[in-house]
């Protein structure tokens, strides 16, 4: 009988939603221990979402567009023809892309799996989860078109930084046999996840003409809006707090003067600090207010965005070593010499 109980709490449990029941702890907490904090907590996220909900609704049409329409179908045209040609098309669709770091993995799977060459994967690899239609939009609403733009630019830089690295580690000869046969021995094709890739089908732009697509389209929209309304809302309560009991001097300290060592240590940060990127965007935007540098904070969302430790662990896990170091190398490398030349171009 005790089994049974045990199962059926931890049902339940799974049922619950993390990032809702997170919201809803913070509060609790609030009304407990900072009745006052607890109304200026709510009236600060009810805004931020406000602020924000006309990019939040362009966003998640373009998300559910995409998925309703098929054209992430159009991801395998980016691995054709030569491999010179072939990293720059794969950067820019990786940029294009709606996966996150996590969400990819399948997709890499499948292009390795069937033999694409491995310089032209880690572009899209890279590249992928940093930027996409839907961040661009959340991002120019959240820190500005500059930046927004300066991040779009940066994903590219990163994305061919770590094609033709690779792919000058390949002709160097550093650990060809993995390079040669780059996923882990047991590591499977990407499933159904892939598919798209291997088998992939032309796109239907006129959605609205199919029953079908027009369900996934609402679908897809009612899922993207509980998303990323859930990651913002966390985001900005969290910000709420940060901007009362974060000292500011404690900001500027430690990442506010945008020099060598205030990037590095924001590409650390990101490694462990770094949960989502549409949460991420409104928590750099209170931190910049208190004091962090631009640049550190560009360098946050890069290093953050392909090296958090949810996405290092799915890495880890279907790649062979050196493939893993490298990627984490070129990702860290490039996140750093973008906020680097961030700070630079603000003056």
């Amino acid at each position: 009988m005790a089994t049974n109980v045990l199962t059926r709490f931890n049902r339940s449990v799974r049922r619950w939603d993390g990032v809702a029941l997170a919201i809803a702890l913070l509060f609790l907490l609030l009304a407990f221990f900072v009745p006052g904090q607890l109304s200026d907590s709510l009236t600060f996220t009810a805004v931020g979402l406000w602020k924000v909900a006309p990019f939040l609704l362009l966003s998640i049409g373009i998300a559910a567009y995409a998925q309703a329409s098929g054209a992430d179908n159009l991801i395998s045209k980016a691995f054709q023809g030569r491999i010179a040609v072939m990293i720059p098309v794969a950067t820019l669709f990786g940029a294009l892309s709606p996966f996150c770091s996590c969400g990819v993995i399948p997709l890499i799977a499948a292009l390795l799996s069937m033999g694409v060459p491995v310089a032209a994967v880690m572009a899209f690899w890279l590249s992928s989860p940093l930027m996409d239609p839907s961040m661009f939009v959340l991002t120019v609403a959240t820190l500005g078109l500059k930046f927004a733009i300066a991040k779009t630019a940066a994903t590219i830089f990163i994305g061919l930084l770590g094609g033709f690295g690779t792919l000058a580690l390949m002709r160097s000869g550093w650990s060809s046999a993995a390079f040669a046969n780059p996923l882990r021995d047991g590591a499977n094709n990407g499933g159904c996840g892939g598919s798209r890739v291997r088998n992939p089908k032309p796109p239907v732009w006129r959605v609205w003409t199919q029953p079908e697509r027009r369900q996934t389209f609402w679908k897809g929209a009612s899922k993207n809006a509980w998303f990323l309304g859930k990651w913002l809302a966390l985001a900005f309560v969290i910000e709420s707090l940060m901007l009362i009991y974060v000292p500011d001097g404690w900001i500027q300290t430690i990442a506010g003067d945008g020099g060598l060592l205030s990037i590095l240590g924001a590409a650390l940060v990101g490694i462990p600090a770094y949960l989502n990127g549409y949460a991420a965007l409104p928590l750099v935007g209170g931190l910049i207010q208190q004091g962090l540098s631009p640049g550190a904070g560009m360098t946050f969302l890069l290093a953050g965005g392909a090296t958090s430790i949810p996405a290092m662990i799915a890495v880890f896990a279907l790649a062979r070593r050196p493939v893993f170091l490298a990627y984490l190398g070129f990702a860290f490398v490039g996140a750093v010499l973008a906020g680097l030349l961030y700070t630079v171009s603000l003056g």
